[in-house]
């Protein structure tokens, strides 16, 4: 019998499913751009006149990181709906720790709006510079403990979450969300590394770990644009009023 609510809400985890895949490929190159935007400007030995003379290309990173916030962000409260007919408890802690993972995120970037207030201050020079000096070491690493705690090790757990959760409910291919669980499970592992000192960054040998779930979250983005979640597993999730179609 034709069920005209079922079809409906088909339709609509579809449309949910692509919004969700451009949120995820849309944090991904903001955050891209963000880095490269910043460039080497950090790892200058007198960072804070490097990054006075730099101004413009610091803003634009600043904007570039916040959409890349507020896009990861966004992928949260749409799967919410999607997840929580599955495992809720879970899928509640997802949006949690998502918005952990960027209110540090967000913390360091306004971190880098701030560091060029101080560099500005500190290039005219009208007062002791070593004042400006200790505010734009503090700065720096507010930058790099947010990153370490927010972006790494929050996001990690965010997504060791969300994938444990598509594994339990087959919304996406079983072999996708193991990957993308292992993966995050990496990334809590790089957090942790840099957290206890032993080094971080595109230099470091513990950055080949980020690769993994890198790979992983853009294969499920094109994935939710170009199939969408598991039909059979959406029904199953419905519960027997939807199946009805009262």
């Amino acid at each position: 019998m034709y069920n005209k609510n079922k079809v409906i809400k088909m339709d609509s985890y579809r449309k949910t499913g692509i919004i969700v895949g451009v949120l995820f490929i849309i944090a991904t190159v903001a955050s891209i751009l963000g880095k490269v935007s910043l460039g080497p400007i950090l790892d200058a030995p007198n960072y804070l006149i490097s990054v006075s003379a730099h101004g413009n290309q610091v803003i634009m990173a600043v904007v570039f990181f916040l959409i890349a916030a507020i896009s990861a962000v966004a992928t949260s409260f749409m799967l919410f709906p999607v997840l929580r007919r599955h495992i809720e408890s879970l899928s509640l802690g997802y949006v949690v720790l998502r918005i952990f993972e960027n209110v540090f995120y967000v913390a360091g970037t306004l971190g880098l709006l701030l560091m060029l207030t101080v560099s500005q201050k500190y290039v005219t020079g009208v007062v002791d510079a070593s004042y400006y000096q200790v505010l734009g070491t503090l700065l720096l690493a507010l930058k790099d403990w947010a990153g370490l705690i927010g972006t790494l090790f929050f996001a990690g757990l965010g997504s060791m979450t969300l994938n444990y959760v598509l594994y339990q409910s087959k919304l996406v291919p079983r072999w996708l969300s193991l990957w993308g669980f292992i993966g995050a499970a990496l990334i809590v592992l790089l957090g942790l590394s840099g957290i206890f000192g032993f080094g971080i960054g595109f230099s470091s040998p513990f950055a080949l770990l980020a690769i993994p779930i890198a790979v992983q979250e853009m294969v499920f983005a094109v994935w939710l644009i170009v199939k969408g979640f598991n039909p059979s597993a959406i029904q199953l999730g419905f519960t027997d009023k939807e199946q009805r179609g009262d």
